[in-house]
């Protein structure tokens, strides 16, 4: 079994947002990827980014520059 890790989940609202956010990342060179939200988290569209959590300042200052309306920012053991 592999070992878990802490990582930062942002979970947004809609799919759309999330596509946008993946797109957004993958130009800024924000490294993460997109994952169904664990179930521990409740989130609208299913959908979360996953990054390092020493990543969510830049995560948070792209993702307000763009005007990407999150639901919430998680730190969960992944």
């Amino acid at each position: 079994m592999r070992e878990k890790k802490q990582w930062l989940i942002v979970t947004f609202y809609t799919t759309s947002a999330a596509m946008a956010a993946e797109k957004a990342c993958g130009q800024a060179g924000l490294p993460g990827r997109i994952i169904p939200v664990p179930r521990e988290i409740t989130a609208d569209c299913g959908l979360g980014w996953r990054t390092a959590p020493e990543n969510r300042e830049r995560t948070e200052s792209l993702f307000q520059s763009l005007s990407l309306e999150t639901d919430g920012y998680h730190i969960c053991m992944l």
